[in-house]
């Protein structure tokens, strides 16, 4: 297997397996992350997704084979790849459910891309992070819709148009990653945060809210609060919201 699927108490790890090979990404894998993700969305024992891998490299972007295979495409063929990668990034990008990327080692060009997507990046100060598809004559063309919404276009041409490699740090200055962790802690630190969300955070609160931010950075702003007016509505006719208001009123505590 190239992905593994584990379940820690309410935490799904889809793991990337191809060490190998750096994590490089060709159609088998991201099939099998397409998969893996789609089995963690529909599994009721799971809140939230920590995306991790196994090896040195987080992932190394496009395995070479792949890169090889793809020069003798035609464009129907190209454009069907194309649109495995784009399902993927749409189905971590519109998770209900928390994606964490716990970032070990380099996430290069189609690599980062898939840390981009996550709601949270967490990594060790030692990784690096580019998009540095225009040094080979490529483009970033998907990941570079949900790059301009995580750190904006300003820094998204930097980051895109340079090709260059950037540290840790510079990363979370940038916004781009979230957390800062040692290599000896990362593990423990994204699992305890994981485990925070789990306990604190209402399972519907969190999908509404995702599919909140998701919707409303593309609508002009009156049809966006008259989204966001609905979906406050809607809010308050869950399970979720009545009960967590009752706890409150009645100064009991919920754990979720």
């Amino acid at each position: 297997m190239l992905v593994d699927y584990q379940i820690n108490n309410r935490v799904a790890y889809i793991i990337l397996n191809r060490s190998e090979k750096r994590n490089a990404l060709n159609s088998e894998i991201v099939a099998e992350l397409s998969h893996a993700f789609e089995k963690a969305e529909h599994d009721e024992k799971v809140k939230v997704i920590i995306l991790k891998a196994n090896g040195e490299v987080f992932s190394a972007g496009a395995d070479l084979d792949y890169l090889k295979k793809l020069q003798s495409n035609s464009f129907e063929e190209n454009l069907a790849d194309s649109n495995l990668l784009k399902r993927l990034f749409e189905q971590i990008y519109g998770q209900p459910k928390i994606v964490i990327a716990q970032v070990q080692g380099h996430a290069i060009a189609g690599g980062c891309g898939l840390a981009s997507v996550c709601d949270f990046i967490f990594s060790t100060p030692a990784a690096k992070f580019g998009y540095t598809e225009v040094k080979i004559g490529f483009i970033p063309a998907i990941v570079s819709l949900f790059l301009i919404r995580r750190i904006g276009e300003g820094k998204a041409k930097e980051l895109l148009f340079s090709g260059d490699l950037i540290d840790a740090n510079y990363a979370k200055q940038i916004g781009l990653v979230n957390y800062l962790c040692s290599d000896e802690n990362i593990e423990a630190e994204v699992l305890a945060y994981a485990e925070k969300l789990c306990k604190t955070t209402s399972a519907q609160s969190i999908a509404l809210t995702k599919q909140l931010l998701n919707n409303v950075q593309d609508l002009p702003l009156t049809e966006a609060l008259e989204f966001a007016a609905e979906m406050n509505a809607h809010a308050r006719s869950t399970n979720d919201c009545k009960n967590g208001i009752n706890a409150f009123l009645n100064k009991k505590k919920i754990e979720w």
